[in-house]
């Protein structure tokens, strides 16, 4: 982790900044908005995960700014003579702000206090003149709570977030965290994102929040886990669910700690090692590989659920040794409970459940064209190329054994059949029917049905020998 910082800097007092971050990444339309807030008289901010994403050498993807010294009406009109705006928290005093392709949300000031159960549980006090240490501490994490200032690079840092960056800690900035449920997720997502170890403290504080869990809707409890899936430290999340006590909401993870495997195969250790490592490796082939969101996302949910059954069917055999016959479709039904669980759209589900179910059907064969056609077919909505990255992270999951890619010939024989991102199409089609003079109906789709499967054991390979087959077969 490389942080652009030239001191360690723990400011706790407004008046005593000190510069510390060249703010060159920033956009010029940023600067003149910060300009001409200042000139109506206020002050402008960067907060929140901005200044973090600077202090790490991150290009921010978003930026969001806390104006001191405004009056709400005042704010509105500076924001008015700048870009676009419009009003996107009225309960917050948030507004959206459109410079050219830059998207700013500018918020003011304000004190949170609970008011009721769950996320959305809050009171909220707008003041313009809030001190900023004060303003602060509705911030959820230390290296969420760094406030700069674009016009001259100075960084208020109250509650050590540079410190905790440093030393790789998620560290929550007071006892206000506990307010909100949604925060123990959040810590998943950042750890995984940053290589973070959650602090003790912060651990217990997320422990004493279980109760109000179920009180999140599946929407953000997707969003989190969804963040999860694109971070590069993907086990590093993990482990801070599981030191956060939160796994408890999630017992297909729960029972893989200590889920024994056969150490001449598995040197890590338990499944819960092996699926810390597998979803690391799985982070690094996405990233290799270049995949898009939803790619990735298919990637590192089959990765995470590819050995959901071994606790249900692992056993010592007649000779002493540990297996887990026919775990892949035992696994099938916790994967389900588990993505529902954390609200995943159902199509998701459709793409992980083939590859879970075909995770290891490498070791029991041979990629004969056959074999490589009916594969190709098993997996759908995925495809063979999909299929081969799990079986990559999968194989790889096991250090400190070397990694491997032991479905990679599989991989080369479909792409010489064309079949490494998607199923043969039907030689028998309905076109080809309607010119034999089979009418359209419930006939023609068992004819379709049954001529396919024909096709992918190999008894046809153009029209011409499906034309004949259906001639003996029909």
């Amino acid at each position: 982790m490389q942080l652009l910082f030239l001191a360690i800097v723990h400011v706790c007092t407004w008046n005593k900044p000190m510069p510390v971050l060249d703010n060159t990444a920033l956009p010029d339309q940023l600067h003149t908005l910060c300009r001409h807030i200042g000139n109506a008289g206020g002050h402008a901010w960067l907060v929140g995960g901005c200044v973090r994403d600077l202090i790490l050498g991150i290009q921010p993807k978003d930026f969001d700014l806390e104006v001191y010294g405004l009056q709400p009406k005042t704010l509105k009109a500076t924001l008015d003579q700048c870009g676009k705006t419009a009003l996107v928290g009225r309960h917050f005093g948030v507004y959206k702000l459109w410079l050219d392709r830059f998207e700013i949300d500018v918020a003011m000031p304000r004190a949170e206090s609970k008011s009721g159960s769950g996320h959305r549980g809050f009171e909220v006090s707008i003041d313009p003149n809030l001190p900023p240490e004060t303003a602060s501490l509705r911030r959820d994490f230390s290296i969420n709570a760094m406030m700069l200032d674009p016009l001259d690079d100075q960084l208020m840092d109250f509650y050590g977030g540079i410190k905790d960056l440093k030393n790789r800690i998620l560290r929550h900035v007071s006892h206000a965290f506990h307010e909100d449920p949604l925060r123990p997720l959040r810590a998943i997502q950042f750890a995984a994102r940053f290589r973070l170890k959650m602090a003790k403290e912060t651990a217990a504080l997320c422990q004493s929040m279980l109760k109000e869990a179920d009180t999140l809707s599946k929407e953000r409890i997707w969003c989190e886990w969804q963040k999860w899936s694109h971070a590069s430290y993907p086990s590093f999340g993990l482990q801070a669910l599981r030191d956060s006590g939160w796994i408890l909401r999630y017992p297909q993870l729960q029972v893989l700690i200590d889920c024994p495997q056969a150490p001449r195969w598995h040197p890590e250790g338990d499944v819960w090692n092996h699926t810390l490592q597998v979803c690391d490796q799985a982070a690094r082939i996405a990233v290799k590989n270049d995949l898009d969101d939803n790619t990735t996302e298919y990637l590192m949910f089959s990765s995470l659920c590819h050995d959901f059954g071994k606790p249900a069917c692992t056993a010592l055999n007649e000779s002493g040794n540990i297996t887990s016959p026919a775990h892949s479709e035992a696994g099938i039904a916790p994967a389900r409970r588990f993505m529902g669980n954390i609200g995943a759209p159902s199509r998701l589900f459709e793409y992980i459940q083939p590859l879970i179910l075909d995770h290891i059907t490498h070791l029991h064969g041979e990629p004969t064209p056959r074999a490589v056609r009916r594969l190709s077919h098993r997996l759908e909505p995925a495809n063979i190329e999909l299929w081969e990255m799990l079986v990559e992270a999968d194989a790889s999951g096991r250090s400190p054994a070397p990694p491997c890619r032991p479905a990679l010939t599989w991989l080369q024989r479909a792409s010489e059949l064309n079949h490494h991102r998607s199923s043969p199409p039907a030689i028998v089609n309905g076109k080809l029917l309607l010119r034999m003079g089979i009418n359209p109906g419930p006939e023609m789709g068992r004819i379709i049905q049954l001529a396919y499967m024909a096709q992918l054991e190999g008894a046809f390979e153009d029209e011409a020998s499906g034309s004949a087959w259906l001639k003996k077969h029909c």
